[in-house]
């Protein structure tokens, strides 16, 4: 539609604040030489200040401002920004006992400084505080939050006599005239104009704030000379000096280079103005001479008149001038025309009319003026005209906000402290100001409410309300009826009190229009509101009939005849509108709320407005519609206006860092409040249309006429102009419903559990969410999502287009907030392709609203169905309820590739496998439920993913695997067993062997994993328990004995038998314990065990590698000390171990096993001792028993056996009583035959007993263990026992000599020689073992001669020692006798022989 912005009616958005009351910083001080003076002598005033370069893109004060409101001595002075939060930005100006002018607050901008300058009754202050673009480079404004200009205000010293001054007594302030003007000159001193009580002005100069100097009043005065100069323009009754009649009642001043013009609009209605530098009148005019007058208005003082001026360089100056009358006004607007001469006139532009009663204040423009006025009924009104173009003097309206209503309506059916609690705190209503006003009042100041947040406010008021109630009640029973009249009526009571303070905090005391940004502003106490362009369609359904017939006139389109069918109809629309009460709009209401049909809905209101039609309103609906050439076009167009469907997704956002200073526009709280009420504002009015529309086309389908169709419009043509009023209208409900919806609190904790989901999705960075922003009110999510992600998309289309120079650009409030608005709507349009808002709300974990947006939404909209299933899917996952969000993921999968959403879903990493798009859904989808941690969910979504992959064997592979984890995470073996055997990657599936093995091992279900059937897998499960059998501690992992029941389950009994050979053997290297040996013992009986079960001629195996390293696949290459690689062994021969060899192993094992349990510090060299170490081992220990058995079963000699139990013996008999009690333990380890432990018995005793009795037991060929326990008793020079000689002399006599000569025992040897002589001889021949003595009948005998020889020569040679020479000869004679009768029998021998 082509009407311009400019002529238009607009909308006040004042979104009512939700934040506790802003805490202001307090500042009190009392000028010296002042008296205290009442208060309450003059109302509330407000105004406001805009910096020079607020519209400046690049500027350090691009888009902020300061509002003031002043209540008695009070002045709260507050700057607010649309880019950035503003901290210490409010502050509270006390100057106590001196009032403030109304309007007595102006503030001027010098390059270094923004100067506050206020006039009292009593006194001027000047306030100095540093700009804030010497505190800012705009190029570096990226951060949220800055300071303020007032964050040092409380460092000034306001008592500083150079910054203020007490008005003096003359001339004096008027007391009738509220009016003031203040300036900075170009030298830098400060000056307020002043009404005189004498009438006329003066002037008060304070010097430069950082120069000394002396403060000046002057008096403005008009000589004879101006008096005759300007004689044209004063009426001769008042020439001379100022009378009162000439007081000024509102001042405003002209800043010049070197001078300042003061225009003084005086009570006698004349306009005067003045120069300051030449202190003289330039000009008069007397204004009612450009307005209707009367006698009664010339002579009554004009007390209600105003002044406001408007300075535009290329325009000049314009002064805006309104002349109060008794029920009228008047505002004239002039131009300032200079002639030669220093000689002014004003150029008459403009008058225009007002019925309007009191005006509050207006604004002006070198083309336009605002006006703020209050009705009879005590109202708000607000118009503003272009009194440039508007000829006909018609005022654009300004649709104010209206106040919540005055009573709220409780049915029956509701519970009225839900209903009216759901009425105060739904958003935009009422404030939290008002509320805790309300509240304190209610509770009749019992308890002190400060500061309280929305959420804290709503439970103090139900508390408040209910105690109240409670209190109230003092039946002890009462009916149900009786109970909620009751509650409704306390709750109403709250409820009025909530309206009284909205209504006061609500009333606007000033407007405020900023000229270079064309903002225009209602300041309230506390707050302000922002008056904004109505787009066309909502302007015409909300003018009132008056103007609404006048736009009649007016071309809204080219088509003039088509512009008439619209206005036309939305007059119907209007008629229909104004026709339906609080129950029939309750029942489009609830047909959107309960996803009923819209369409049924408007039939029935529009049965109820036909039945309840008193005032005829059909009928004028029906001659209105009449007059409507074609209708069917005409609510086409209307439907196009309001429709914001795309064809394409709008750009997604451009990085804003390329251009910092665009990184926080209108980013502030203030602004994106603003932007948001707008689109609900605009959102409420378009449902009423398209609720008002759907019952208007209801009522053109029951007329049917031909007539009133336009020329027989087809009846196909209204059924499908229906079709799109109902979406239209369920649109606008959703952003209405989400525009009213308040976002959750989420914990840390849980946003940045929601982050990693997001970043399994890869969707973190796609919303740019700044979740770490402090937002001070609870907002609604359709103000998160323009703070998180729709500013930046918006910003980038309207300033980063490829021609846009940002240098140039200026910030135009109402064109911006029109496209801004225009923007954002489209990205909450439901129908449009762009799904940001949904995912923003997934992205700030706002689920609960998620899910009731999608509700609202998926049974009409058919655009993103997939997308809307997904987010669904992941509010039910958040939920808990994981099996409707796998229903919701397995619905969405069909829409894949077809919706942008899930097309950025599935994009693919650098370097993944690229697949099918909807395998890459389900890959997506398969690891958000892996991150939960729903194994059954991932199972099932896995197993529909396989039906999708039958042909991508690679695809089949990963959920194969998938399955197979998940399977096996839940204890699911079987079905983990399956998955594995079905995966047809053959690396994928060792791999999952691996795992299976590992996993049932740590979990001790060897059962399973050893009964699995392994088809085509056995020789790969068997390498992998092995490599692991080998790799890992044979005492914490049993995979030896898991292989040894594999094979055994299988009948595989060699294999078996060898991995537990293999076990025993790695046992003895690697476990030196007790528990090591014992286990150990038991391999190898498990070993036997299996061969035995073998027939005899395959009852062997290999024997494994000696060493504990084993050649592992993929094992890193071993290397030397000095880190050279290390050759690798050559191949070992392969040795083949019997049964007989295994049944040795276990002797050894056993006997290694005793050792341990006798003497445990032997554990760390038993295990891996060869026999023959451990003989020496268990000689050592005392164990010859033991030792002897491992002797016989390796044949091994005695040897060690004896010389070790000889030692002992030795060690005894020369030892105390500790090695004598020691013994016995021993001893008692070794079996005796008739162990006797008699006192008269040592263990030295037994421990003979035991060698002789080992001696006895195991003959040795040659007396081998005889000679071995001589010789080694006799190596320590103990003596021969009897019992051992005597033993020896029957087995070896000769060796017995022999030794005892070795070790130089003469007289021993010559002994034992006599007695063997006589031994031959017969005498005692049995105890040397001699069968026959010498005889001629017998065998022959023999002596050892050498040995007797040996034993006479040593006798010979030691002659020195008496006794050997008598053994000597002893020996000697026994020998010549010996001799002699071994002669006589040889030759009885040989005798008989012959």
């Amino acid at each position: 539609m082509a009407a311009g912005l400019a002529e238009r009616s607009c909308l006040e958005l004042g979104p009512a604040a939700r934040a506790p009351p802003r805490r202001l910083r307090e500042v009190a001080f009392s000028p010296p030489g002042t008296s205290p003076l009442p208060l309450g002598r003059y109302g509330d005033s407000a105004g406001g200040f805009c910096y020079r370069e607020c519209a400046q893109l690049g500027a350090a004060t691009r888009n902020r401002f300061v509002r003031w409101t002043t209540s008695g001595d009070t002045l709260e002075l507050v700057e607010e920004s649309l880019d950035n939060e503003l901290l210490n930005n409010a502050v509270r100006l006390r100057i106590q006992g001196c009032p403030l002018l109304p309007g007595g607050v102006h503030i001027c901008e010098v390059q270094s400084h923004l100067v506050v300058l206020l006039v009292t009754v009593q006194s001027v202050h000047r306030v100095v505080l540093p700009h804030p673009a010497c505190s800012y480079r705009s190029e570096l404004i990226m951060e949220s939050q800055i300071q303020s200009v007032f964050t040092d205000i409380g460092k000034i010293n306001f008592r500083d006599p150079a910054n203020y001054y007490l008005i003096p007594s003359v001339p004096g302030l008027a007391s009738n005239s509220v009016a003031s003007a203040a300036w900075l000159s170009s030298e830098g001193e400060a000056l307020f104009a002043l009404p005189s009580a004498a009438g006329g002005i003066f002037v008060i100069k304070l010097p430069p704030h950082d120069l000394p100097g002396t403060v000046s009043v002057v008096e403005l005065k008009q000589s004879s000379v101006v008096q005759r100069f300007l004689t044209g323009w004063m009426p001769t009754a008042i020439r001379g000096d100022c009378g009162p009649s000439d007081l000024p009642i509102s001042l405003s001043v002209h800043c010049l280079d070197h001078d300042a013009f003061l225009f003084a609009l005086c009570q006698d209605h004349k306009l005067r103005m003045w120069s300051y530098k030449d202190q003289m009148c330039l000009m008069v005019a007397d204004l009612l001479e450009f307005m209707p007058v009367s006698r009664d208005l010339r002579l009554a003082a004009g007390t209600g008149h105003r002044l406001r001026l408007a300075f535009s360089q290329s325009l000049g100056l314009y002064l805006g001038v309104y002349m109060h009358a008794p029920k009228r006004g008047q505002f004239c607007v002039f131009q300032l025309v200079s002639t030669e001469s220093n000689r002014y006139s004003l150029d008459h532009i403009s008058s225009l009319f007002s019925s309007q009663e009191t005006l509050v204040d207006f604004a002006l423009t070198s083309a336009e003026i605002w006006a703020l006025w209050h009705n009879e009924e005590n109202q708000t009104v607000v118009k503003y005209i272009n009194f440039e173009q508007n000829v006909a003097g018609q005022w654009n309206q300004v649709f104010v906000q209206p106040l919540p209503e005055e009573e709220v309506t409780v049915r029956h059916d509701q519970d009225p402290r839900e209903t009216y609690l759901e009425y105060l705190f739904m958003p935009g209503r009422f404030t939290n100001a008002a509320i805790q006003k309300a509240l304190q009042i209610f509770s009749q100041g019992t308890e002190r409410h400060m500061d309280l947040t929305w959420d804290e406010l709503k439970k103090e008021v139900t508390l408040a309300v209910e105690n109240e109630f409670q209190g109230s009640v003092t039946e002890y029973e009462c009916s149900p009826e009786e109970f909620w009249q009751l509650q409704v009526e306390f709750w109403s009571k709250f409820y009025a009190c909530c309206l009284q303070y909205q209504e006061a905090l609500s009333r606007p005391l000033a407007l405020h229009l900023n000229p270079y940004t064309s903002m225009v502003c209602l300041l309230k106490k506390g707050s302000l509101s922002f008056l904004v362009p109505c787009s066309l369609v909502d302007h015409l359904y909300l003018l009132s009939n008056e103007h609404l017939l006048m736009e009649d006139d007016a071309a809204i389109l080219d088509d003039l005849e088509m512009s008439r069918d619209v206005v036309c109809l939305v007059q119907c629309l209007r008629l229909i509108g104004e026709s339906i009460s609080m129950e029939m709009a309750f029942i489009m209401e609830m047909a959107c709320s309960r996803l009923q049909p819209p369409e049924k809905a408007a039939e029935q209101i529009l049965e109820d407005l036909i039945a309840n039609d008193t005032d005829n309103v059909m009928e004028d609906i029906h001659s209105k519609l009449q007059e409507i050439r074609n209708p069917i076009h005409a609510i086409g167009v209307l439907i196009r206006e309001m429709d914001y469907e795309t064809d394409a997704d709008m750009e997604r956002a451009h990085p804003l860092n390329m251009r910092m200073n665009l990184t926080q526009l209108y980013g502030s709280g203030m602004a994106v409040s603003v932007v948001c009420w707008g689109v609900c504002k605009i959102a409420t009015i378009r449902f009423l249309i398209c609720r008002d529309l759907l019952i208007l086309q209801q009522l053109l389908l029951r007329l049917g006429d031909p007539m009133v169709l336009g020329g027989g419009q087809l009846f196909q043509s209204q059924q499908d102009l229906l079709h799109r009023t109902s979406p239209l209208l369920l649109s606008y409900y959703l952003i209405r419903w989400a525009s009213q919806c308040l976002a959750s609190d989420v914990p840390v904790d849980t946003l940045e559990s929601n982050l990693q989901h997001l970043s399994v999705l890869e969707l973190a960075d796609t919303t740019a969410l700044t979740t770490h922003k402090l937002v001070s009110s609870p907002q609604t999510i359709v103000e998160l999502f323009f703070r998180e992600v729709a500013r930046k998309h918006i910003v980038s289309r309207l300033f980063l287009q490829p021609n846009t120079s940002l240098a140039e650009t200026s910030l135009n409030w109402p064109h911006l907030i029109t496209a801004i608005v225009a923007d954002f709507l489209p990205l909450l349009w439901p129908s449009n392709p762009g799904f940001l808002f949904p995912e923003c709300l997934m992205g700030s974990c706002q689920y609960t609203q998620l899910q009731e947006y999608i509700r609202l939404l998926q049974p009409w909209c058919h655009v993103n169905m997939g997308s809307c299933c997904f987010m669904m899917g992941r509010c039910y996952l958040v939920m808990g309820e994981g099996h409707k969000a796998l229903d919701c993921f397995c619905q969405a999968a069909s829409e894949v590739g077809r919706e942008e959403f899930l097309d950025r879903l599935i994009q693919p990493e650098e370097g993944e496998m690229v697949s099918t798009p909807r395998l890459q859904y389900y890959n997506k989808v398969l690891r958000l439920l892996d991150m939960v941690g729903l194994p059954e969910l991932v199972i099932q979504l896995a197993s529909l993913a396989i039906m999708e992959s039958a042909d991508d064997w690679r695809s089949q592979a990963t959920l194969r695997t998938c399955i197979f984890k998940h399977h096996l995470d839940l204890g699911h073996n079987s079905e983990a067993y399956v998955a594995l055997t079905q995966n047809p990657d053959p690396s994928r599936q060792l791999d999952c062997l691996r795992q299976l093995v590992v996993v049932l091992c740590e979990r001790s279900q060897l059962q399973d994993l050893v009964e699995f059937p392994y088809v085509n897998l056995h020789n790969e499960v068997v390498g992998i328990i092995e490599s692991h059998a080998r790799a890992v501690d044979l005492m914490t992992h049993n995979y030896y004995e898991l292989l040894y029941a594999f094979h055994i389950y299988r009948h595989n009994y060699r294999k078996a038998g060898t991995v537990m050979f293999e076990y025993g053997m790695r046992l003895g290297r690697e476990v030196r314990t007790l528990r090591g040996l014992q286990k150990q013992g038991n391999c190898f009986l498990a070993a036997i065990n299996c061969l035995r079960l073998i027939r005899p001629e395959y009852a062997w195996i290999v024997q494994p590698a000696s060493g504990a390293v084993y050649e592992r696949p993929g094992a890193s290459p071993k290397r030397s000390h000095d880190g050279e690689y290390t050759a690798v062994p050559a191949t070992r021969q392969i040795e083949i171990l019997e049964l007989e060899d295994l049944e040795k192993e276990c002797v050894l094992a056993r006997i290694r096993l005793t050792l341990v349990q006798h003497d445990l510090s032997t554990a760390a060299v038993a295990g891996s001792s060869t026999p023959e170490e451990m003989v020496a081992l268990l000689v050592r220990a005392g164990l010859f028993d033991t030792a002897i058995t491992l002797c016989q079963t390796f044949k091994l000699p005695l040897t060690p056996v004896f010389e070790g139990l000889t030692f002992k013996c030795i060690k005894l008999q020369l030892g105390g009583e500790a090695a004598q009690a020691e013994a016995w333990d021993w001893l008692a380890a070794n079996q005796l035959s008739a162990l006797v432990t008699t006192k008269e018995s040592s263990a030295t005793d037994e421990a003979w007993r035991l060698l002789s009795s080992y001696l006895e037991r195991y003959p040795s060929q040659n007396s081998l263990y005889h000679r071995c326990v001589i010789n080694k008793l006799l190596a320590h020079g103990i003596p021969l026992p009897n019992w051992l000689i005597n033993s020896y002399k029957k087995v070896d006599a000769a060796e017995l000599l022999r030794l005892y000569l070795n070790y130089d025992l003469l007289e021993e040897a010559a002994d034992l020689v006599l007695e063997y002589v006589d031994a031959v001889l017969g005498k005692g021949h049995q105890y040397f073992g001699i069968e026959h003595p010498l005889s001629a009948m017998a065998p022959m005998v023999w002596l050892p001669y050498t040995a007797i020889d040996q034993l006479l020569q040593a006798l010979q040679e030691s002659t020195t020692n008496h006794y050997n020479v008598v053994l000597y000869q002893k020996l000697h004679d026994k020998l010549e006798d010996y001799h002699q009768k071994v002669s006589l029998a040889s030759q009885d021998r040989l005798y008989r022989h012959y």
